[in-house]
């Protein structure tokens, strides 16, 4: 893995000085990511039999068919839990696969048409959470939000090496 990070000193037991967990942003957003896909969870589990990968694989096929390796870029995503999804999905029928004309070893993953009409009626819901989500911030607040977002994503690829 590459680093451009130095780490601070290490103080009596190993810790790192100056770690606070509760102020540590990583902690903060692993903490905050969670705490939103456990919420979501339970509504796309208990009325549509959908997991949360399952429900992000159907979130980005529906903007169109896509080949695994492309939904685990686009979702950070893990290849096993992309595979896993993608099966259950394929035993609903809400996915087909279709071999690769490129590349015969890689397939690509289309919504079915069920699986285009439970889109539609699952992203309503998920809008409707995100609004309730972002219900107490300013509109300039969740635009500001979603640039840092977007920037500390970029951070992050940049200082693992995939960016």
């Amino acid at each position: 893995m590459a680093s451009n990070v130095t780490p601070l000193p290490a103080r009596d037991g190993g810790k790192a000085e100056g770690l606070a967990l509760d102020d540590y942003l990583p902690f903060r957003l692993s903490v905050a990511s969670n705490g939103v896909s456990r919420l979501i969870a339970r509504a796309y589990e208990d009325r549509f039999g959908l997991s949360i990968p399952q429900w992000r694989l159907m979130a980005v096929l529906a903007e169109g068919p896509l080949s695994p390796q492309a939904i685990v870029a686009r979702t950070a995503m893990d290849k096993v839990t992309v595979s896993r999804a993608a099966q259950g999905m394929l035993s609903r029928h809400l996915v087909t696969r279709t071999a690769s004309q490129s590349d015969g070893r890689s397939h690509t993953l289309t919504l079915t048409e069920t699986g285009r009409r439970l889109h539609a009626e699952i992203a309503p819901l998920a809008l409707a959470y995100e609004a309730a989500l972002l219900a107490g911030l300013a509109p300039a607040e969740v635009a500001q939000l979603k640039r840092l977002l977007q920037r500390l994503e970029g951070a992050a690829a940049r200082l693992s090496g995939e960016g």
